[in-house]
């Protein structure tokens, strides 16, 4: 074992554990707004629906909130035991509309896979390399392109993604995740059953919808960002250091006090995957204290020049977009003759 990795894992293991009070203040904080917000909306109809929008925001925001807490229950850091962590997350799940175990599965799947292009695919936010692109299927093509473009990925994609995509279960996962998506699907069945009950099909609609349009795009955009910035890390399994991976390619995405609030400092997360143990009350504390993770970081101005990321060059190591293609298009004309 390396000095330097004796020395980072010794660091991080200061504030990896919970501290129970915080956690369940956190969930105190998160939960009761967003039911109050929930019900703001709906008494809001009464006025106009331009109102119940309005209120949809601070509501998406507080159900990003949750997800964070969610997210933390799935890698044992928000609260002691792994039993009170499972049932947390099962709870919040149903809020956040994401089967608990299967996503946990996948995500842990995805921290010990970022950035190493021969296991790509689950747990993440699937990027295809150049030459791979370049040698695909015309229809393989046009999905992908769908697929990365940001009106679609911010969008009704992540808006699906959420509400369809997690209704079923990924195939060759195991028993518990399988059940956990039936049993997330029950309780939302019922959840949503009895609120239709109280207030109708068409009330929960308008006030549940865009509250999942504006947290599912802000969700799936915070992921991205995260891994689709530049410089970032991807390198091939026998090259692929889990270090660097942490390091170079997950940003430090530096947001208003505000934002950080609601996105639970997840913007720290080249620590987060460092130690995805140390819960999100913490990362904040472990980088000011820290240096070695003081890194340069990525503002929200600069976070928008992602939106034209769609590729990975291997050659030139950076991610590139369609009109990269070109390039490559002549430079194999050139190869052919």
């Amino acid at each position: 074992m390396s000095t330097e990795k004796i020395r980072w894992q010794g660091i991080v293991a200061k504030y990896a554990f919970p501290d129970t009070w915080r956690s369940i203040w956190q969930v105190l904080n998160s939960v009761v707004p967003f039911i109050v917000m929930w019900y703001l909306m709906y008494r809001a109809l009464e006025v106009g629906y331009w109102l119940t929008l309005i209120l949809s925001v601070p509501a998406a925001g507080f159900m990003v909130r949750m997800f964070i807490l969610f997210h933390d229950c799935c890698h044992g850091s928000f609260l002691k035991t792994q039993k009170a962590n499972d049932r947390m997350g099962l709870m919040l799940g149903v809020l956040v509309w994401t089967p608990y175990f299967e996503w946990k599965h996948d995500h842990a799947i995805h921290h010990a896979t970022a950035g190493d292009l021969d296991r790509r695919g689950i747990g993440d936010v699937y990027t295809m390399t150049v030459e791979e692109y370049m040698a695909a299927s015309w229809w393989k093509k046009v999905g992908y392109r769908i697929m990365r473009s940001p009106m679609i990925l911010f969008t009704i994609g992540s808006f699906l993604v959420f509400t369809v995509a997690h209704r079923f279960w990924r195939p060759g996962v195991g028993r518990r995740e399988r059940n956990s998506v039936i049993w997330t699907n029950l309780a939302l069945v019922a959840v949503v059953g009895w609120i239709m009950l109280k207030i109708g099909w068409a009330a929960f609609l308008l006030v549940e919808v865009p509250i999942l349009l504006i947290a599912c795009s802000a969700g799936v955009w915070l992921f991205y960002v995260q891994h689709n910035f530049d410089p970032t890390y991807w390198e091939r399994h026998e090259n692929w250091q889990f270090f660097k991976a942490g390091m170079a390619g997950s940003s430090f995405y530096k947001l208003p006090k505000v934002l950080q609030w609601f996105t639970g400092n997840i913007g720290f997360h080249h620590i987060h995957h460092l130690s995805p143990k140390i819960p999100n009350y913490k990362l904040e504390k472990c980088h000011n204290e820290n240096p070695l993770f003081q890194i340069e970081p990525l503002t929200f101005r600069k976070s928008l020049k992602s939106l034209f990321y769609r590729l990975w060059d291997e050659k030139e190591r950076m991610l590139v977009g369609w009109n990269a293609l070109k390039k490559y298009r002549s430079q194999n004309m050139k190869l052919d003759t």
